[in-house]
């Protein structure tokens, strides 16, 4: 048995500290990022490496986050059409930055931007944040043993680890806390924050992060995961759809010449695939299951990839007599009783409906049904969707419920879709809600079994197609305009 050593303090030891740089290139300022964060994280590797194979640890090993910040002493004119890319007024602006690997073409953009407005070189240095050790392994890491038995002392004494003191959405809830110099925030994360995502969007989908694409795509049934992984195959073997690759669980990749790798032995909670296109413009789909817990923790963690738009596809209650079974209803309003987002979005705070979105939606059930105008009416309702925390609402005495759904217009009742668009509006991600009519609980119109296998052999593959073809609308849309002004403040970070 090991006896420990004294907890005593030990002395710091971290690479050599470099001045800060000026530049006034985004390409340039990404390539300083990357070399400072290559640095930092393969110090920490290294001598993690050391001390497992029996070095006596002599510090305490600390490397820091790279920083980026941007000092403006005027407002700028810019282009009041632009949602970002700016600073609102005079003063120091700073974030600090993890894995511009996978964040390269976002920081390229958003650092373009800046520099563009402003006219202004930014200032590229270290943090005094320091890199967790977790954060620093790699997606692919494992170590085998007992950590603690190796050091005979905790992990914590010897490498810096997760702080969940500094790791929460201060920012993006509307409260930004100027740091110790008086610099504001410059993006709507900190790299701690992303980092916790980052690790537990690869636990929770078993697919890397970086095969995330830039459109989502949200549902509550397994039938749309197999239904999308039909599309994807096919869509891959044809050269013209633009599609590249197609990536399962466990990073279960399948390319054009039908080359594929193993899929992950287990299901993870959240199931996820990847239609991949040049530029992450393709389509990733996530089955969340059921509830709006799940519903906010996953769109807590993908909101970090910054994504362009995501999209519930479901299905729900119809409220309405005058629905049918296979309707579909757009949503246009949110009536929020799922409670999951109280404390970081009250519900007074109104979640509106995104024009681009709510048109590509249109125009998608049009094209893939072939109705258009009046005729649309008859299969697509547009109104409210309520969203609750209980599955077996019907079973509760119905006065209060159904009263409260009737003063709210209600017309389709789920357990996800206002937790998605209430987390969308909350990261400023556009959103969008497009349901399938299902069961008619206030009117006793339940599925029997034959009755749902022809209807979800019917109605899923349609409504998915609706999806994807909203999707590629969306994608060739401009970003300035897809990243609606009603989903920033007037108090907003410069990168989106």
């Amino acid at each position: 048995m090991h006896s420990r050593k004294p907890l005593v303090e030990l002395p710091v030891i971290s690479p050599e500290s470099e001045s800060d740089v000026m530049l006034t290139d985004a390409a340039e300022a990404v390539a300083e990022i990357a070399r400072r964060y290559d640095r930092a994280t393969g110090f920490l590797r290294d001598r993690f490496a050391r001390v497992m194979a029996g070095e006596t640890p002599e510090g305490r090993f600390r490397a820091w986050y790279p920083m980026i910040s941007v000092a403006t002493g005027s407002f700028a004119k810019v282009d009041s059409r632009l949602s970002f890319g700016h600073v609102v007024e005079p003063g120091v602006y700073a974030t600090t930055i993890t894995r511009p690997d996978l964040f390269r073409g976002y920081l390229t953009q958003q650092i373009g931007l800046l520099i563009q407005n402003h006219g202004m070189p930014v200032r590229v240095g270290d943090s005094d944040t320091p890199i967790p050790l977790h954060f620093a392994m790699g997606e692919s890491a494992h170590v085998e043993g007992s950590i603690e038995d190796t050091l005979h002392r905790p992990l914590r004494d010897i490498f810096d680890v997760p702080d969940l003191n500094t790791t929460d959405d201060h920012i993006v809830n509307g409260l930004p806390q100027p740091g110790p110099d008086g610099a504001r925030p410059l993006a709507p994360f900190t790299a701690q924050r992303i980092d916790y995502s980052l690790a537990r969007l690869a636990h929770y989908t078993a697919t890397s992060p970086a095969h995330f694409q830039n459109h989502i795509l949200f549902t509550n049934y397994q039938f749309y995961m197999d239904e999308f992984v039909d599309y994807a195959l096919a869509a891959l073997a044809d050269p013209d759809s633009g599609y590249t690759t197609f990536v399962g669980p466990g990073n279960a990749v399948t390319t054009r010449e039908g080359a594929s790798t193993p899929s992950a032995p287990k299901a993870p909670q959240m199931p996820t695939y990847h239609l991949i296109r040049e530029n992450h413009s393709g389509i990733s789909m996530v089955n969340i299951g059921v509830g709006p817990s799940n519903a906010k923790t996953i769109t807590d963690h993908v909101a970090v990839l910054r994504p362009h738009v995501w999209l519930m596809l479901g299905h729900c209650a119809g409220l309405r007599n005058s629905q049918s079974l296979g309707d579909y209803v757009l949503a246009h309003a949110y009536m929020r009783e799922d409670h999951v987002l109280d404390d970081d979005l009250p519900v007074w705070v109104p979640i509106p409906p995104l024009a681009e979105v709510q048109v590509a939606l249109q125009d998608a059930v049009a094209e893939i049904t072939g109705l258009t105008g009046y005729e649309l009416k008859k299969i697509m309702r547009t109104g409210t969707v309520a969203t609750i925390d209980n599955r077996n609402w019907e079973l509760r005495d119905q006065s209060g419920p159904v009263a409260r759904l009737s003063q709210a217009r209600a017309i389709a009742l789920d357990m996800e879709s206002a937790t998605i668009a209430a987390n969308g509006f909350r990261f400023r991600v556009p959103y969008g809600t497009l349901l399938c009519v299902s069961d008619k609980p206030l009117h006793g119109e339940l599925k029997l079994p034959g009755m749902a296998t022809a209807f979800y052999k019917r109605q899923v593959a349609q409504h998915l197609l609706i999806g994807i073809r909203a999707m590629e609308t969306l994608r060739d849309m401009p970003l300035e305009r897809l990243h609606s002004r009603k989903l920033r403040s007037f108090d907003e970070t410069a990168f989106l």
